[in-house]
C-alpha cells in the first residue's frame, strides 16, 4: 500500500496582509485591489460585479 497517498497535505500558508495600503470601496468601505493613490471612485470586486449587473440591466 502506498502510504504517501493517505497522508494529509500540508495546509497552504495564509495570505499576507503586508502590502501597499489599499483604497476603500466607495460603497461598502472594504479594501479594494487598488492602491490608495488611485484616482476616481474605487469599488471592491463584489460591488464592481453588482454595479456591472445593475448597469447592464438598466434599459
Amino acid at each position: 500500500m502506498n502510504d504517501a497517498y493517505c497522508e494529509t497535505p500540508t495546509p497552504a500558508p495564509a495570505p499576507s496582509d503586508a502590502g501597499p495600503p489599499y483604497a476603500e470601496c466607495v460603497l461598502c468601505r472594504k479594501p479594494t485591489e487598488y492602491p490608495e493613490a488611485t484616482k476616481g471612485s474605487t469599488l471592491c470586486p463584489v460591488c464592481a460585479w453588482q454595479e456591472a449587473g445593475r448597469t447592464a440591466c438598466s434599459g
